[in-house]
């Protein structure tokens, strides 16, 4: 079985439609984040025209901010004060990666942990690592947390999790999620020794690790639940290259229960997650 992300992240924006519309009509309260993106990098571009595209279809008020590549770290932070300090604006993300004379960690730490729709500030790390229903949490994880109930429904206790990467970005905050979720929980990374066999003992098995096709048929355990975060372009002989995940999708859909597909599995849900914590943003701090 295939875990369709684009289909449930369509019915995630649905919901929040209801929501922004709730917030409009009973609080006069309409959710808006703001994207800044500096630099051209090719594949920002796109990703921050979807934010945008998307934000707007569900209702709420989407503020796009491009500077060059050569705009200085005085001048970003200057626009991240601004916006903190602008009570109509609820979420605020700078896309990553950042040119390499901007330090991205000083950028992460100065948005207001109430605005940090990505969920990476200290604060919201913090939260969530406490089990802190406060936390804005990052949106890959949660959209790999969604689609495994999706699959496995609400109840995921004494599940055995075996997640693939310590990023600080998915592998460790969905270690976390799935902990509150009563998991039982593996990191495995690099030094992890015999990752295959590891990884056949997971109930619910999450790739985040950036290498294409890495996971085979036979490190699946039969009917486990397979979440591929990897987004990979490998070559091919017309030239245009193809997207692929860390799991090789076809060796391993036919010993998996459920598997994300790669496009069309996490990627879609990143962004749903992101509105969703926008809104959450808003009903707490508007």
């Amino acid at each position: 079985m295939n875990i369709d992300g684009k289909a449930v992240a369509q019915e995630l924006r649905q919901s929040l439609a209801i929501e922004v519309k709730q917030l409009q009509d009973e609080r006069g309260i309409t959710p808006g984040l703001t994207v800044i993106l500096v630099g051209e990098d090719p594949a920002s571009q796109v990703y921050v025209r979807n934010k945008v595209r998307q934000t707007q279809e569900v209702g709420m008020i989407s503020n796009e901010i491009r500077m060059p590549a050569d705009t200085s770290q005085d001048a970003l932070l200057a626009e991240l004060d601004k916006l903190n300090k602008d009570p109509a604006v609820h979420g605020i993300l700078v896309q990553l990666p950042l040119p390499k004379h901007i330090d991205e960690a000083l950028i992460i730490d100065t948005i207001l942990p109430e605005k940090d729709v990505d969920g990476f500030h200290p604060m919201n790390s913090g939260r969530l690592a406490n089990g802190d229903a406060a936390a804005l949490v990052p949106c890959t994880p949660q959209g790999c947390v969604i689609l495994t109930k999706k699959h496995l429904g609400d109840n995921l206790s004494g599940k055995h999790a075996v997640i693939i990467g310590r990023s600080n970005i998915v592998g460790k905050p969905v270690a976390l999620l799935l902990l509150q979720e009563n998991c039982t929980v593996t990191i495995a990374h690099s030094r992890t020794q015999d990752l295959q066999a590891l990884c056949a003992t997971a109930d619910i098995l999450v790739a985040a690790v950036g290498r294409p096709e890495m996971v085979k048929g036979d490190w699946i355990k039969p009917g486990a639940t397979v979440i591929d975060v990897g987004i990979n372009r490998i070559a091919t002989e017309d030239g245009k290259g193809r997207l692929v995940g860390d799991v090789d999708f076809a060796d391993a859909e036919p010993v998996a229960g459920a598997i994300t597909p790669v496009p069309g599995g996490v990627g879609p849900m990143t962004i749903a997650c992101l509105l969703k914590n926008t809104v959450e943003a808003a009903r707490r701090f508007g």
